[in-house]
């Protein structure tokens, strides 16, 4: 078995052997859909070819994503408290395998969580095709790969869970409600919607609207590049971040020079 192999097998089964937070990933934004569908179903005027509850569902599901992409890469400073980040550090493996089987494991789960929250869009009465849920799927593990791998890199400076749950917390949540996820972006305020074309995840969830013929305002063509570059960015910064010799907190301290001091007897004047 390859390092890959066995590092993403160990990854995997971590995952997959705490389904709490696979349910906790899921039922959260299931929940937030629920009530944002329930609350916006006077709603007419979306711009997109969509009703509201078919409309929140790409949004809900790169939230599903995000959610599962956080704990995947929490890991990383799970794995150094238990030593096991510095015993694959020195081992002879690739440390690009290192990320490349965090960010895989973590893509895998993260994208299948996703897909639990795309299935509900045919409920909505939407059409879909299975073109269209292929294209979907590609886009939300672009997201998971994007996420993780900024994650790590974050994960990589940070030495407490608390602390990296509260920094991902401030980044990531803004980025999603400010990535028309709960609001079409052709329609909102001309300052709201310049920051939003800023914002990697609103072409993401433009290329899913696409995908679903939602009929977005944007190219698709450029949403499909930025969705790309965005996963390509982040699996370069993650697998970069694990490629380092050492990680920035642990640098060894420079300690005091520990010379005997000299004598301070006088010599004998005989």
């Amino acid at each position: 078995m390859t390092p890959f192999a066995a590092l993403f097998k160990r990854e995997l089964l971590r995952q997959v052997r705490q389904p709490t937070r696979i349910v906790a990933a899921v039922a959260t934004p299931a929940m937030i859909w629920i009530f944002l569908a329930a609350g916006f179903a006077g709603s007419t005027e979306l711009g997109v070819d969509a009703d509201m509850r078919a409309f929140l569902i790409p949004g809900i599901a790169s939230m599903t994503v995000l959610f599962a992409s956080i704990f995947a890469s929490i890991s990383l400073i799970q794995d150094r408290a238990d030593g096991f980040l510095r015993a694959a550090l020195v081992s002879p493996a690739p440390r690009s395998s290192i990320a490349a089987a965090k960010i895989a494991a973590g893509v895998l789960m993260a994208t299948a969580q996703g897909l639990i929250v795309l299935l509900a869009l045919p409920a909505t009465g939407h059409a879909v095709t299975l073109t269209g849920m292929l294209a979907a799927i590609g886009v939300l593990a672009c997201i998971a790969c994007a996420l993780i791998g900024f994650g790590l890199t974050l994960a990589w400076r940070v030495d407490s869970t608390q602390g990296y749950h509260g920094v991902m917390n401030a980044i990531l949540m803004p980025m999603w409600l400010l990535s028309g996820a709960v609001f079409p972006v052709e329609t909102a305020a001309g300052w709201l919607a310049a920051i939003a074309r800023v914002n990697p995840l609103t072409w993401c969830h433009d290329a899913m609207r696409h995908a679903f013929s939602m009929a977005p305002s944007s190219d698709p063509v450029a949403a499909w590049a930025v969705t790309i570059l965005f996963a390509a960015a982040g699996l370069a910064a993650g697998v970069r971040t694990l490629g380092r010799s050492a990680h920035p907190a642990r640098k060894p301290r420079r300690t005091a020079s520990r010379d005997p001091l000299p004598s301070t007897q006088t010599p004998d004047p005989t």
